[in-house]
């Protein structure tokens, strides 16, 4: 039975294709059967593409080729600069570490974003004072000048606010490590010498 329908099912693709070749004449019913034919077949490999998709997905899933992306778990980054021409631009700075490239207005929204761990890593009061003049002074020269590219939002840094937040980022910092190191000595074994003369006392 199924060999007799298997035998149809060929003559009548046989047939489908010879009409398609135009060998024969077919009519108005004939050419519907056709395009039923192709529609089918359309069908039939736009589901076995899927198929074949989910299926390298499924097979990819369980050799945990998934497992280690860079934001697995995480939330993707960008998401909310949507309205943001530049943030592709911005991104790439980020991400290289570049200085000193692309719009002035966009290095400076990039330094900005970053200038608490900039000022972290000076070592005195002045460096840090002359560090934010001279980023101010480059926010207004950039406002100043009219030569296109996108707008300079990135607003001054009142000096002796952000002065006042470096020292008590130092302080806490120093605090920091000062509780680490007396934890750390608090875990390391005693002198030879005082457990030999506890050893004595004791005995």
């Amino acid at each position: 039975m199924g060999g007799r329908g298997d035998e149809e099912l060929r003559r009548r693709m046989e047939r489908a294709a010879e009409l398609r070749a135009g060998r024969l004449a077919h009519s108005p019913e004939e050419a519907e059967e056709i395009e039923r034919e192709d529609e089918l077949n359309r069908r039939r490999r736009e589901v076995d593409a899927a198929r074949r998709a989910d299926y390298l997905i499924r097979d990819a899933m369980a050799r945990g080729e998934f497992d280690h992306l860079q934001y697995a778990g995480k939330p993707i980054p960008n998401l909310d600069n949507v309205n943001d021409p530049d943030w592709w631009l911005k991104g790439l700075i980020q991400r290289e570490q570049l200085t000193g490239l692309g719009p002035e207005a966009l290095v400076l929204r990039v330094e900005d974003a970053r200038l608490e761990s900039t000022l972290d890593a000076l070592y005195t009061e002045q460096q840090v004072r002359d560090s934010l003049a001279a980023f101010n002074r480059r926010i207004i020269e950039a406002r100043r000048q009219l030569l296109g590219g996108p707008p300079v939002i990135t607003k001054t840094r009142d000096v002796e606010r952000e002065v006042a937040l470096w020292h008590e980022r130092r302080a806490a910092a120093a605090a920091a490590r000062a509780a680490e190191e007396a934890e750390d000595a608090d875990d390391r074994p005693p002198p030879f010498w005082r457990r030999w003369f506890g050893r004595g006392t004791g005995g």
